[in-house]
């Protein structure tokens, strides 16, 4: 049995490459996902070794009441006077941009680093090696790495601008240096200043946000810890330079896992859509070999010996399936690897690294799925009587059988509807646990009940086919609903892939409608100012109130509060200009009371804390200090404005170094963006949009969020071509001699093209009805429960993009047609008559 289960293999090949070629994508992506998750992780697990390599333990203090910024220079010496202690470094760091010499900023919108160069007593630094020049030593003077230098082609001695937050300042380029940071070698650039200037820029003079450790000889890292956690405080965080580069390298890997996660959801759709496709394979290769495995029955072969029979088979199909994937996902891991610094980033060095168990993985999930496919096929096989071999006829699915898969289905589908409504019903936690189970038995029950809804759907479309395509259309309409198991089968596919994108679709276009609305309804600004960089400051603000044009200049200081006891986040404006840009519904109060010292708060926070307007509580501020403030104005919750918005008076004299997060600017007509972008020359990494854009500022991750879904329908596309050519060649194999019959009485070969072709495009339509109609449920009911959170949502259908669905449906009909309508016009008349 086992040598004709091969046998059956070899003489079946083409039949079977759709079934390797839908198993072979699947496994591609997954073990694509595996190698390409591996390699970053090695690479950047070997960068980051050598990043600390300089390194033996860092210190870090957390003070929880923010009064101390970071360790001082009193702390920093005595870390340094400890035993075991060879060099300690202060160090401080933050967000620096270096500009180019036409003023752009060199590697994109992206600001990179800025630290102080730290020298032990020679007058070095270990993190760097300077090429050309020496670290920068006092005001004024800054050091680049190699490859930033290359690219701004600055040279010793040159000036250059560095952005911070706020204009350009110009320094004088003291030294180009190379280093082993992680960062640098993945390509952001990183500027170096004289330690006075660097805690001046980025923390507060006198303090540093860590402490580099170096163990002097005979002391071990892990001993050196130890020995500093017993001396330093509780709040104190101390790390050996292994920890430090484990950590980092698990978050520069974080990118890479994202997208390995995304190839998983691809994988994922590409096995699950699968299954329909090898189980509709296995299943007509049994009817048709009928006769054959009657034989076998009838010679002596046992039900068992049938199933095993045909369990190799899938084994084998499977096996060749997992061995291309694995081939295919390395290369889909070297090309993920070759675009992934698309955006300026560099990937580490290293090669591929395909590993014992990503291999493993491959060949299990490849076999293992193919054979959980084909058992049910496989058993129907089994059942075939030895009887059967005397005539050539396929025995039908009894009707006791399709009875009973009819009910099964119509009682899970009706279940899952019941549960999903429900689940819509009653909102919340509960809500969206009910709706998941409801939508995986309403799912299953239709999938079972395909075969069942494929006569009444396409019976709809058949007069027209009738009427528009004649007897090639009434043919094709006849041939779609002849065989339900099979129609079923095939269209499963494509409605498995639509009904995940059409549910949210429906939530995305729905939610970016409401966002939409929402933005429209309260921004009332034209333009808004952002920066890509460590923010904006005042001086931004002055220049814009300086163009022609502009009436209102409204800012957003960002910072935090604990009010009666619970932390919010904070946004300072200044209330004047706040209200001619943007239009909050009050619920309760004023928001003239702004300007008079008082806070606005969003009304869902001021209902969970039993706040009203006028009421007086008691605040501390970012630097700790307490006060009291009166709720002036409480306003309806939504997605622009942070829960809690004061006067920049209020929150100026705690939080000085609060950055301006954005800009609104509303305008007469008289100024553009152009003169916006003028006033603003100097500040690199500004950001200037006009009403779209702030539209898309608050929506575009739902354009991400769809991307992503579109591409998962892309994956199901391509195996629904598969399986409709699969099932479309499997079923001219059949009907040979109804073809020749077709012929030899008028139907010529363009009729018997078009016939095959339309009956493709009925199936490929069924499966996008089936999909977009259980999709667009699916999504009303997840909808219902978001709507409590979602000021201004209303269920939107995309009708546009439901149409475009069903355009794409048609086109994979007639690709997948292409070759089984050929072969069935190239039949020789006379052969296919005699064919049994």
């Amino acid at each position: 049995m086992f040598r004709t289960a091969l046998r059956n293999v070899l003489a079946h090949k083409a039949r079977l490459l759709m079934t390797v070629l839908a198993v072979m994508l699947g496994v591609a992506f997954v073990s694509g996902a595996l190698i390409f998750n591996d390699t970053l992780s090695d690479g950047y697990r070997d960068q980051t070794a050598k990043s600390y390599a300089h390194v033996d333990v860092e210190v870090r203090s957390f003070d929880s009441s923010d009064k101390v910024p970071g360790l001082s220079t009193k702390a920093l010496n005595g870390i340094a006077r400890l035993g075991g202690v060879a060099a300690a470094a202060g160090r401080v760091d933050g967000m620096a941009g270096v500009t180019d010499k036409d003023g752009a900023l060199i590697g994109g919108d992206m600001f990179g680093t800025g630290a102080n160069f730290a020298p032990g007593k020679d007058g070095k630094d270990p993190l760097y090696a300077f090429a050309e020049g020496s670290g920068p030593t006092r005001p004024g003077q800054v050091a680049l790495d190699e490859d930033t230098a290359e690219k701004g082609g600055y040279h010793v001695g040159d000036t250059v601008r560095v952005a911070l937050k706020g204009p350009a300042t110009t320094y004088e380029l003291s030294g180009v240096f190379t280093t082993d940071d992680t960062w640098v070698a993945l390509g952001e650039s990183l500027a170096l200043f004289d330690t006075p200037t660097a805690q001046r820029l980025f923390l507060q003079p006198g303090y540093y946000e860590y402490v580099t450790v170096t163990a002097a000889p005979g002391t071990s890292s892990t001993e050196l810890a130890a020995a500093l956690r017993k001396t330093l405080p509780d709040d104190t965080d101390v790390k050996t330079g292994r920890q430090l580069a484990d950590e980092r390298a698990k978050g520069g890997a974080s990118d890479a896992t994202t997208l390995s996660a995304i190839l998983l959801a691809f994988a994922a759709v590409a096995l699950f859509v699968s299954v329909f496709l090898i189980a509709n394979t296995f299943t007509m290769l049994a009817a048709q070999r009928t006769r054959e495995l009657a034989l076998l029955r009838a010679v002596g072969a046992s039900r068992r010996q049938v199933t095993r029979s045909v369990l190799i088979e899938a084994t084998a199909v499977g096996a060749v399936g997992a061995a291309g994937g694995l081939a295919l996902g390395a290369a889909m891991a070297a090309v993920a690897r070759a675009t992934f610094g698309v955006f300026g980033a560099k990937n580490p060095d290293g090669p591929l690294v395909v590993t014992s168990t990503t291999v493993l993985v491959a060949a299990v999930l490849g076999v293992l799925v193919t054979v959980l496919a084909a058992w049910l096929p496989a058993r129907r096989a089994a059942k075939i009587p030895p009887v059967a071999a005397i005539g050539s006829a396929h025995l039908p699915a009894t009707t006791r059988s399709l009875l009973v898969r009819n009910v099964l289905g119509g009682l899970t589908a009706l279940l899952g509807a019941a549960v999903v409504v429900a689940g819509a019903g009653a909102g919340g936690s509960r809500g969206k646990a009910l709706v998941g189970l409801g939508a995986v038995l309403a799912v299953t029950g239709v999938l079972v009940l395909i075969p069942l809804l494929s006569r009444p759907v396409i019976g709809v479309v058949q007069p027209l086919l009738r009427r528009g395509f004649g007897v090639s259309g009434t043919l094709a309409g006849q041939n779609a609903v002849r065989s339900p198991r099979r129609t079923g089968a095939t269209a499963s596919a494509l409605a498995i892939g639509l009904t995940l994108v059409s549910t949210l679709t429906v939530l995305a276009t729905t939610l970016g409608q409401a966002v939409d609305k929402v933005t429209t309804d309260i921004v009332k600004a034209d333009y808004m100012v952002t920066d890509t960089g460590a923010g904006l400051d005042a001086s931004a603000v002055a220049a814009l109130r300086k163009v022609r044009g502009v009436t209102a200049v409204s800012q957003e200081r960002l910072t935090w509060m604990r009010i009666d006891g619970s932390q919010q986040d904070v946004t300072g404006v200044t209330p004047a200009d706040f209200r001619e840009a943007l239009r909050l519904t009050v619920v309760s109060g004023s928001l003239d009371t702004l300007a008079k010292g008082q806070i606005a708060v969003a009304d869902d926070v001021a209902r969970s804390h039993g706040w009203t307007a006028g009421d007086t509580v008691p605040v501390e501020y970012a630097d700790a200090r307490s006060g009291r403030l009166t709720v002036g104005a409480v306003f309806r919750h939504n997605e622009i404005v942070l829960p809690v918005v004061a006067s920049t008076d209020v929150i100026a004299p705690h939080a000085d170094r609060a950055s301006v997060a954005k800009i609104y600017v509303t305008t007469d007509g008289g100024a553009d963006g152009k003169a916006l972008a003028a006033a603003l020359a100097g500040h690199p990494g500004v950001r200037i949009g006009d009403r779209q854009a702030i539209r898309d500022e608050f929506s575009g991750y739902l354009d991400t969020v769809l991307d992503v879904l579109y591409g998962l329908l892309a994956i199901s596309l391509v195996i629904a071509v598969l399986g409709v050519v699969n099932t479309l060649a499997m079923s001219v194999f059949e009907r040979q001699r109804e073809v020749g019959m077709l012929r030899a009485v008028g139907l010529d070969r363009r009729g018997v093209t078009r016939m095959i072709q339309l009956e493709s495009v009925v199936i490929s339509l069924f499966g996008a009805v089936i999909g977009i109609g259980v999709g667009s449920f699916l999504g009303w009911a997840v909808g219902e429960i978001m709507k409590a959170d979602v000021p201004g949502y209303a269920l939107v259908l995309p009708w546009d993009r439901f149409g475009l669905f069903l355009l794409l449906a048609a086109l994979v009909g007639l690709l997948a047609a292409l070759w089984p309508a050929r072969s069935a016009a190239r039949l020789n008349m006379l052969t296919a008559i005699r064919t049994e």
